[in-house]
């Protein structure tokens, strides 16, 4: 008997393989179109098989600078939502979804859980557009949660879903960007106890972020921060603490 890998799940026949570089092939299907098709024929691959025996094509530049075009000439109507994973102390997984505008940078909304759903993700996106939109697009990616129903719901608010490209991160770089920022100036500080506690850090340093962080992209906070004169001139800057200590907002003191 031969060894199965250390997956314990055995590898698929050659002719899988080769019927998967296929259809991809054929079609520009992704990996879950190719899955689902597959089904049709009953053979069943799992989702990552399948992804793994996709071709790696490398970017056309033509299409990238159509998505950039797209971005620039946009910016002020389009948002983007994203999650990214935080564990606790007792190594549990809480997920946060946030929404942010790509004209101001300016987080729209968030929220935390530990059981995500595509019902919760549209209650999400209820609460960050209640009224008219501003935004006519809304940047996503493939995660599994943001569903069809999901995309149905984003429609009925009146907001042409955008998904990215498969394995395109860059496509929505402005959210990614906002993950980073997060983990480097907030999460990596910190040891997050539960959900509550998670929800009340983020509270803060997203009121810090909007109202108060200088963005270089757009030499500004999101919510605009007003130019501050010289009082006097014996005036001196001092620090104001945010988030813990974590961050400061400076401003002109006068001496007593």
């Amino acid at each position: 008997t031969c060894a199965l890998p250390i997956s314990g799940r055995p590898p698929i026949s050659k002719e899988v393989q080769e019927l998967i570089v296929r259809m991809a092939t054929e079609n520009q299907w992704r990996a879950r179109k190719i899955q689902a098709e597959l089904s049709k024929l009953g053979i069943k691959v799992s989702l990552a098989t399948a992804s793994r025996y996709v071709p790696r094509t490398k970017p056309d530049p033509t299409q990238q600078q159509r998505w950039m075009t797209f971005l620039r000439n946009h910016k002020d109507v389009i948002a983007g939502m994203d999650f990214f994973v935080v564990p606790t102390v007792r190594f549990r997984l809480l997920y946060v979804w946030f929404a942010i505008d790509h004209g101001r940078r300016r987080i729209l909304h968030f929220n935390v859980t530990e059981n995500p759903t595509a019902r919760w993700v549209i209650q999400q996106l209820r609460e960050t557009f209640p009224d008219e939109p501003t935004h006519r697009y809304l940047i996503y990616d493939n995660d599994a949660i943001f569903s069809h129903a999901v995309t149905s719901a984003i429609k009925s608010f009146e907001i042409n879903p955008k998904r990215t490209a498969f394995r395109s991160p860059w496509q929505n770089g402005t959210a990614e960007r906002v993950v980073g920022s997060v983990r480097r100036e907030l999460l990596d500080h910190v040891i997050v106890l539960n959900e509550d506690h998670l929800r009340r850090l983020l509270r803060e340093y997203v009121d810090y972020y909007n109202a108060e962080r200088i963005h270089t992209s757009i030499g500004d906070a999101p919510v605009s921060r007003p130019v501050e004169s010289r009082p006097a001139p014996g005036a001196r800057v001092v620090g104001l603490p945010r988030v813990g200590g974590l961050h400061h907002r400076y401003v002109w003191h006068e001496a007593a």
